[in-house]
């Protein structure tokens, strides 16, 4: 979808949800009357959905943003591992099946950029090997340092220790394999996450066949000591 065409979605969407929002919240408070607790629930769960089109609706704008190239990347030097040790600290998605995140982030690697977006990338690309993993057990997240004709970057691979190998090979490769974006269950995170990463001069790529869903990784160019340059953010 064009990014125009997304902006008009944007403002379409955004004005009923909002007023659908504010009438189920009004009849939660018992504003409009009494209400039951069948009913209580029911409206909730209403409230809910309306949430969850409201975040949708987030992600189709910020989408429609970098489309049309209007996201700055600040220059803010920040610390990936740090990052990514702190984002998969938060994620809970996977435990009721025994999955979890194992993360392997040793010294620190500074990159510039957009603290919060790159969070939101990485929850982005972790939440979705969490939730394709069909099996118990621990997807391991590394963050590492590479050097490549004469550049450094910053790597991060999301995947079982099955498929590391293949997708460390790929993040030597000046074109890394295809990213497979468009995945039901996950709205606009992951197209929104692979934007934000590549507007920061990166990569992302999936698991070569036979298990392009296993996991993932990320390319972004690095910004030598942490605090070398401009300010900085943990």
């Amino acid at each position: 979808m064009a990014p125009r065409a997304l902006s008009l979605a944007v403002h379409e969407l955004r004005t009923p949800v909002t007023v659908a929002t504010g009438y189920l919240r009004m009849l939660i408070r018992e504003q409009a009357g009494p209400v039951t607790d069948k009913q209580r629930k029911m409206l909730e769960e209403a409230e809910r959905s309306c949430g969850r089109i409201g975040a949708l609706i987030t992600e189709m704008s910020e989408l429609g943003r970098l489309e049309a190239g209007e996201l700055a990347v600040p220059g803010v030097t920040l610390d990936l591992a740090a990052l990514v040790s702190e984002v998969a600290s938060d994620m809970h998605e996977g435990e009721d099946r025994g999955v979890t995140l194992e993360v392997h982030a040793g010294e620190s690697i500074a990159v510039r950029g957009d603290r919060p977006r790159l969070g939101a990338a990485l929850k982005a690309l972790m939440h979705a090997a969490l939730r394709e993993r069909a099996e118990p057990g621990a997807i391991v997240v590394r963050c590492s340092a590479l050097e490549r004709n004469g550049g450094s970057w910053a790597v991060v691979i999301i995947g079982a220790e099955i498929i590391l190998p293949p997708l460390l090979e790929s993040a030597h490769a000046s074109a890394p394999p295809p990213f497979d974006e468009w995945r039901g269950g996950l709205g606009l995170a992951l197209p929104v996450g692979r934007r934000v990463i590549e507007a920061h001069g990166g990569a992302v790529w999936s698991a070569p066949d036979p298990r392009p869903r296993a996991g993932s990784g990320v390319r972004l160019p690095t910004a030598g000591p942490t605090g070398d340059s401009g300010p900085t953010a943990r």
